[in-house]
């Protein structure tokens, strides 16, 4: 099972990844168009005009499922940013009830972001909602790809809640550990 979970994290990372590559792609195909296009009114040649069609909205899609995709790998290899200061003043007992409250309470708000999120791309898929942008988006497809992604965060979330239950220690701790000593970068 963990070998399953590990890699459901990593494909969901993977996935952020490329959806990273493709708004780099758009937006430097975008730039090329824009010095072809100089480069031919400079030349006394009539521009091209090329332009990637939505690219702002479409690029904005992207960065929102690549950001909800990677918050599961990101967790999981200790990337969140977390406030210790609380946790280092107390003793192990102490702490490990603070941990498990933090967990399950991010744990109960992400399973919720991810049953609204997953109720609005059904609505948008029934009613065929698409964006009012130049490029009209079926709105379903990127709410749905947001969705996986608050799924596998959620996942990630219940994960470590177990992990810390039973061994007294949430994982991302111990890369957290490694991370502060320089053995990991």
């Amino acid at each position: 099972m963990r070998q399953l979970l590990d890699r459901l994290y990593l494909a969901a990372g993977w996935l952020s990844a490329i959806c990273f590559m493709m708004i780099a792609l758009m937006v430097t195909a975008q730039l090329i168009g824009r010095v072809v296009d100089m480069s031919m009114s400079f030349l006394g040649m009539v521009p091209y005009g090329f332009i990637v069609e939505g690219l702002a909205e479409i690029a904005g899609y992207l960065l929102a499922t690549a950001s909800l995709l990677a918050l599961g790998l990101a967790l999981k290899s200790a990337s969140h940013i977390r406030i210790t200061l609380v946790l280092g003043a107390l003793g192990p007992k102490p702490r490990w009830y603070f941990e498990l409250f933090a967990i399950a309470v991010s744990a109960a708000f992400a399973i919720y972001m991810t049953l609204r999120m997953g109720l609005l791309a059904y609505d948008s898929w029934v009613y065929n909602e698409v964006s009012f942008g130049l490029v009209p988006v079926p709105l379903a497809y990127p709410q749905a790809a947001m969705t996986l992604g608050l799924l596998v965060f959620s996942i990630a979330l219940i994960d470590e809640l177990v992990i810390t239950f039973t061994t007294g220690k949430p994982s991302f701790v111990a890369a957290e550990d490694a991370i502060a000593l320089g053995k990991e970068g």
